[in-house]
Protein backbone atom coordinates (compact mmCIF):
# COMPACT_ATOMS: atom_id res chain seq x y z
CA UNK A 1 0.00 0.00 0.00
CA UNK A 2 1.04 3.26 -1.05
CA UNK A 3 1.56 6.09 1.96
CA UNK A 4 0.73 9.35 1.01
CA UNK A 5 1.41 12.69 2.74
CA UNK A 6 -0.92 15.14 2.43
CA UNK A 7 -0.25 18.55 2.21
CA UNK A 8 -2.55 21.91 2.83
CA UNK A 9 -2.75 25.17 4.38
CA UNK A 10 -3.75 24.72 8.14
CA UNK A 11 -3.25 28.04 9.37
CA UNK A 12 -6.39 29.34 11.20
CA UNK A 13 -8.26 26.28 10.60
CA UNK A 14 -10.20 24.10 12.98
CA UNK A 15 -9.23 20.49 13.65
CA UNK A 16 -11.98 18.71 12.15
CA UNK A 17 -11.49 21.70 9.04
CA UNK A 18 -8.23 20.28 8.77
CA UNK A 19 -8.95 16.37 8.88
CA UNK A 20 -11.72 17.01 6.55
CA UNK A 21 -9.35 18.13 3.96
CA UNK A 22 -7.11 15.29 4.73
CA UNK A 23 -9.83 13.09 3.90
CA UNK A 24 -10.99 14.71 0.57
CA UNK A 25 -6.94 14.67 -0.85
CA UNK A 26 -7.08 10.80 0.29
CA UNK A 27 -9.79 10.40 -1.60
CA UNK A 28 -8.00 12.03 -5.25
CA UNK A 29 -5.16 9.83 -4.16
CA UNK A 30 -6.72 6.98 -4.65
CA UNK A 31 -8.89 8.20 -7.61
CA UNK A 32 -5.27 8.90 -9.12
CA UNK A 33 -3.69 5.92 -8.53
CA UNK A 34 -6.65 3.58 -8.62
CA UNK A 35 -5.46 1.71 -5.44
CA UNK A 36 -6.10 1.32 -1.56
CA UNK A 37 -3.37 4.28 -0.31
CA UNK A 38 -2.49 5.44 3.65
CA UNK A 39 -2.51 8.67 4.77
CA UNK A 40 0.81 9.77 6.73
CA UNK A 41 -0.66 11.17 10.06
CA UNK A 42 0.23 14.53 10.26
CA UNK A 43 -2.06 16.51 12.41
CA UNK A 44 -0.35 17.10 15.12
CA UNK A 45 -1.89 16.76 18.52
CA UNK A 46 1.58 15.80 20.61
CA UNK A 47 2.84 20.06 20.42
CA UNK A 48 4.47 21.44 23.23
CA UNK A 49 2.57 24.48 24.28
CA UNK A 50 3.46 27.23 22.14
CA UNK A 51 4.93 25.58 19.77
CA UNK A 52 6.72 27.74 17.14
CA UNK A 53 5.54 27.16 13.33
CA UNK A 54 8.90 25.62 12.50
CA UNK A 55 8.75 23.06 15.51
CA UNK A 56 5.77 21.78 13.01
CA UNK A 57 6.87 22.12 9.74
CA UNK A 58 10.24 20.12 10.74
CA UNK A 59 7.87 17.44 12.06
CA UNK A 60 6.04 17.32 8.55
CA UNK A 61 9.39 17.15 6.43
CA UNK A 62 10.51 14.30 8.75
CA UNK A 63 7.02 12.46 7.62
CA UNK A 64 7.58 13.58 4.26
CA UNK A 65 10.58 11.50 3.92
CA UNK A 66 8.68 8.37 4.44
CA UNK A 67 5.99 9.21 1.72
CA UNK A 68 5.82 7.55 -1.74
CA UNK A 69 3.63 10.30 -2.76
CA UNK A 70 2.64 13.50 -2.03
CA UNK A 71 -0.73 15.77 -2.89
CA UNK A 72 -1.37 19.22 -2.83
CA UNK A 73 -4.46 20.94 -1.46
CA UNK A 74 -5.91 23.78 -3.36
CA UNK A 75 -4.30 27.22 -1.87
CA UNK A 76 -0.83 25.60 -1.16
CA UNK A 77 1.20 27.82 -2.91
CA UNK A 78 0.09 30.47 -0.67
CA UNK A 79 0.94 28.91 2.73
CA UNK A 80 4.92 28.99 3.76
CA UNK A 81 4.85 25.54 4.55
CA UNK A 82 3.13 23.70 1.79
CA UNK A 83 5.43 25.55 -0.04
CA UNK A 84 8.77 24.54 1.64
CA UNK A 85 6.77 21.09 1.72
CA UNK A 86 6.28 21.41 -2.05
CA UNK A 87 10.23 22.03 -2.37
CA UNK A 88 11.42 19.26 -1.04
CA UNK A 89 9.14 16.80 -3.13
CA UNK A 90 10.56 18.62 -5.82
CA UNK A 91 13.84 18.69 -4.91
CA UNK A 92 14.04 15.12 -2.81
CA UNK A 93 12.06 13.12 -6.04
CA UNK A 94 9.04 12.44 -3.94
CA UNK A 95 6.09 12.10 -6.26
CA UNK A 96 3.68 14.59 -6.24
CA UNK A 97 0.21 13.46 -7.25
CA UNK A 98 -2.12 15.70 -9.77
CA UNK A 99 -0.08 17.72 -10.47
CA UNK A 100 1.79 18.20 -14.57
CA UNK A 101 5.25 17.19 -15.13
Amino acid sequence: MKKIFASLPMAGKSYAEIRKGQESLLRKAKDILGEPVELIESLFTDAPNGSAPLWYLARSLELLSSADYVIFADGWATARGCRIEHRCAVEYGIKILGEEG
